[in-house]
Parts: C-alpha cells; sequence; structure tokens
C-alpha cells in the first residue's frame, strides 16, 4: 500500500537531517519526506543550551529546535523535523567519534557501564514551533574486551563513526549490548510514536 494514503499534507515533511536511520524511520512509516541537513554548529549550540542550564533531554530538545528553525527559513510554508539524540554515561556527553581512535575510547568508556539516550524531536513552520518532545532509553553495554572492540569496529567499517557512542543497535552494534529498556525509535534517534500522535492531531495523518 502507498505511504501516500498516510500522509495527507499538500507537500512531504521536510527532515532537517541526513540521517539514514531517521530517514529510513519515516520512510517505514509511509511519510514522505525531503532531507535537508541543517546548517548549524551543532557543539556550539550545545555548549549554549548547557550554559542557560539545559539538562542533558533539554540539550537535544535545543539542538531539535536549531535545526529545524534553520531549515524552516529556508523553506517556507512547510512543516520541518528536527531531531536530535544526546549520550551520557557517568556524567560525561557524548559526541559521534571523529575518527576509530575515539571510536575505541568511548566504547571503552561505555563498557561495562548503563548509559542515557535521550532522543528529541521538534516540528517548526515558518519559523513557529508547533510540537516538541524528548525521551529517554536507558542501555547497557557489557564488559568488552579490547579483542572484541577491535572486532567489531573491523566488521562494522565506517558506521560507528555516524553514531553517537560508537554503535547502531540496529546493526553489528547490537553485539555490544547485555540491556536495554525504552522504546526502539527512542534509541535509532527518532522518539516516533509521540510524533505520529501529534501528526494525526494536526491532520496530515489519518485518524
Amino acid at each position: 500500500m502507498s505511504g501516500a494514503l498516510l500522509w495527507t499534507a499538500d507537500e512531504p515533511l521536510v527532515l532537517a537531517s541526513r540521517s539514514a536511520a531517521r530517514i529510513a524511520i519515516l520512510s517505514a512509516a509511509g511519510i514522505p519526506l525531503e532531507a535537508l541537513a541543517a546548517d548549524i554548529d551543532e557543539r556550539a549550540a550545545e555548549q549554549l543550551a548547557r550554559d542557560q542550564g539545559a539538562d542533558p533531554a533539554g540539550v537535544a530538545l535545543s539542538l531539535a529546535r536549531a535545526k529545524a528553525a534553520a531549515v524552516s527559513g529556508l523553506r517556507p510554508g512547510r512543516l520541518v523535523l528536527g531531531a536530535d539524540q544526546t549520550l551520557a554515561c557517568d556524567g560525561a556527553a557524548f559526541h559521534k567519534p571523529a575518527d576509530r581512535a575515539e571510536a575505541e575510547e568511548q566504547l571503552r568508556m561505555l563498557s561495562g557501564k548503563r548509559h542515557a539516550l535521550r532522543s528529541a524531536a521538534a516540528v517548526v513552520k515558518d519559523g513557529k514551533v508547533l510540537f516538541e518532545t524528548a525521551s529517554t532509553a536507558w542501555l547497557t553495554v557489557r564488559a568488552l574486551s579490547e579483542g572484541m572492540i577491535a572486532r567489531y569496529l573491523d566488521a562494522a567499517g565506517d558506521a560507528p563513526l555516524a553514531s553517537v557512542g560508537a554503535y547502531q543497535l540496529e546493526g553489528l552494534g547490537i553485539h555490544l549490548f547485555e540491556a536495554i529498556e525504552g522504546d526502539h525509535f527512542t534509541i535509532l534517534g527518532l522518539p516516533l510514536m509521540p510524533l505520529l500522535a501529534f501528526f494525526r492531531q494536526l491532520g496530515v495523518v489519518p485518524q
């Protein structure tokens, strides 16, 4: 069945990201979209949110808003979705690793520990925030040997560099975990269920 039957807006949703995981989630849900990466300084926006007292969920929301707002200026009259995800472990904030050495270090830091993933989404139209939400999932990485870290990174190639914490749960990264608590879509980086509820309320997805 065509996804067009489940999306009734005149134009596709604009996703302020080129995240393969988020594109796959929305496409699987039958939502037509245009992906357009937001041109913002994410680290500067994150630091500003922290300086203003935002907790990890608040930081993710601030970044989601900033991304959606930036792209909204390029797509007037369109619904724009921004999303972001933060990872915190033992009080330290993690980002996407820059290279293999940083990926190795992140996995060492997460080894044997439980950490929080917070995913946020914001929908903006013509610069106005129409909706925002954040959710949290808890994941426990099993104790990883140096050999396992090396084998995982060898097998996964460049994929871990696109993921905060250097893992992708939907792929080979599942081998790194011993426990998962929380919504699957939150872990993948998009709190989909509340987002769909908003779209139904807005009338662009059938009730």
